[in-house]
């Protein structure tokens, strides 16, 4: 993907470092309750009448791909997910 403005570039890299912060801020809770956040944010995301997360013809790109493509959220999310999975196996 490539930006061809300056302030196109700045606002990717601003979006980029809130994104970032946002995840540490609600570190936490992700670390409790982060699969169930993270699945909630996924259909959210993916539903029917949402717009396109990347939409290479119009050569947009939404914030929402950053967030699911950061490695954070995965990190702070693992916990729970693999406990729900625990669960689910046993129950």
């Amino acid at each position: 993907m490539r930006y061809e403005r300056r302030a196109e570039r700045a606002k990717v890299r601003a979006v980029k470092a809130l994104i970032s912060l946002a995840i540490l801020v609600a570190s936490p809770v992700l670390l409790i309750a982060g699969a169930l956040i993270r699945r909630r944010y996924f259909r959210y995301i993916y539903r029917d009448e949402a717009p396109p997360v990347l939409d290479k013809q119009r050569g947009r790109v939404s914030a929402h791909y950053f967030v699911v493509t950061h490695p954070l959220l995965g990190w702070l999310c693992r916990p729970t997910e693999t406990l729900a999975r625990l669960i689910k196996r046993r129950g």
